[in-house]
């Protein structure tokens, strides 16, 4: 009898031969199972949580996003009590309060467009219904324009530890052309504002608008510097169909830079960050001496769940990702009728997953080989050898046995080395 059950417990599925001996009855063989407790099975994982506000006060000329301009108090307060009652019904079906929340993002349109009561009506409501866990990243998105002393104060008040200013230029002509009613004296302003909070701040630089030259560009870097925030995020812009600049290009009305001076304007900041002493953790994104790290992005890309409350706002929960309308009118109803407003998904397969933690991962410009591995039981460079030796041969990328690696010319280029190695897996379909 025992020389029947020996296969199921050494061999298992190697050293095959024609034979019916070996019933396999689990897998993996429990001589890799080790001592477990029901606590360790249990343990809640962390969770990120993204709340979406759709008001702006103007639209910006590059701006994509489906976002509410000219809406009054009364609507907005319409909609901030809808977005409480979705937190309440979705922490309930999900059980969301069993879970550490390790930040939470305010994201727009413009979150600093609400007035203190509604600020603090949606954080009160997280705090009620969730559990927040001490030191957790609060952050809020701004528009320089908006962030007074007043609102300052208020975001202080609710716990906010760290703002992001999304102000894009610091040269007056560049910033009338993108139809923002900031000016470079109204951004430094705002800055310091939010810096007397004691929060963390970070403000948003966007490369490659109407009007930007190397000249214009190299003055907005360095009053960036001299403001000695902690953290510059550089996004490059794209031009989109339902845009003004889109418009305005057919039209011949505005002139962008092209992809080769974009790249010049960010090479220049790469070089002046780097004299500065901030640091990148993603491709993206740079923080005065390496510290004041993001929370909130870095869990998320690295495969942590996110739960989105609001229009438009996606997220994920274990192997779905999923969004809600993007329409605030029917997004009012539906949660007024006690109803989640999540209209459409994707289950994903282990193939999604693995693709997803390469493509998101490469952001934060090392991918760690080790944890690839030890999630999906196959070492990346069994299907992606030939493209790793390409792209470290192009210099975009270093690698070993333990990480891959970005260059400073794999930074430049964006999601293209994240594309470049997925692409492998996406053939497999």
């Amino acid at each position: 009898m025992t020389d029947h059950l020996e296969p199921t417990r050494r061999g298992f599925i190697t050293n095959l031969t024609p034979s019916r001996r070996g019933f396999i009855t689990n897998y993996p063989n429990f001589q890799h199972w080790k001592q477990a407790t029901d606590t360790e099975m249990l343990e809640p994982k962390p969770l990120n949580i993204y709340v979406h506000i759709p008001f702006c006060a103007q639209q910006c000329s590059y701006c994509y996003y489906r976002t509410v301009t000219g809406s009054r108090k009364s609507e907005i307060d319409l909609y901030v009590d809808a977005l409480c009652k979705e937190i309440e019904i979705a922490t309930k079906k999900f059980r969301l309060n069993e879970r550490p929340i390790i930040s939470i993002y305010f994201g727009g349109g413009t979150p600093t467009l609400l007035d203190g009561k509604n600020l603090a009506k949606i954080i009160d409501t997280i705090r009620k219904h969730l559990n927040v866990i001490e030191g957790a990243e609060f952050t809020v998105e701004g528009e320089p324009v908006t962030l007074i002393q007043k609102k300052a104060n208020i975001l202080k008040d609710i716990g906010v530890n760290r703002i992001s200013l999304g102000v894009q230029s610091l040269y007056d002509d560049v910033i009338k052309l993108s139809n923002r009613q900031d000016t470079e004296a109204k951004v430094l302003k705002a800055i310091g504002f939010a810096q007397d909070t004691g929060a963390s701040v970070n403000i948003d630089l966007m490369s490659g608008l109407a009007g930007e030259t190397l000249e214009t560009w190299k003055y907005s870097v360095k009053r960036a510097l001299e403001t000695g925030v902690e953290s510059i995020t550089i996004y490059k812009m794209e031009l989109y169909a339902n845009t003004q600049y889109y418009k305005d290009v057919r039209n011949k009305t505005i002139e962008l830079p092209s992809d080769e001076q974009e790249l010049e304007f960010m090479r220049y900041a790469l070089g002046k960050f780097a004299q500065s002493e901030y640091e990148p953790w993603c491709f993206f994104t740079f923080t005065k001496n390496g510290e004041f790290v993001h929370v909130h992005a870095p869990s998320i890309w690295r495969g942590d769940d996110y739960y989105p409350f609001g229009t438009s706002a996606f997220g994920r929960l274990g192997d779905w990702v999923f969004q809600s309308t993007n329409e605030v009118n029917k997004y009012i109803s539906i949660v007024g009728e006690g109803k989640l407003p999540i209209n459409r998904g994707h289950n994903m397969t282990s193939l999604d997953k693995m693709i997803r933690d390469i493509v998101l991962g490469m952001k934060l410009i090392r991918l760690d080989l080790k944890v690839f591995q030890s999630r999906y039981g196959f070492k990346l460079s069994a299907f992606c050898t030939e493209i790793m030796q390409q792209l470290a041969t192009d210099n975009f990328i270093t690698f070993n046995n333990d990480e891959i690696v970005l260059t400073e010319k794999g930074m430049l280029h964006g999601d293209f080395v994240g594309k470049s190695l997925s692409k492998p897996l996406m053939n497999m379909y």
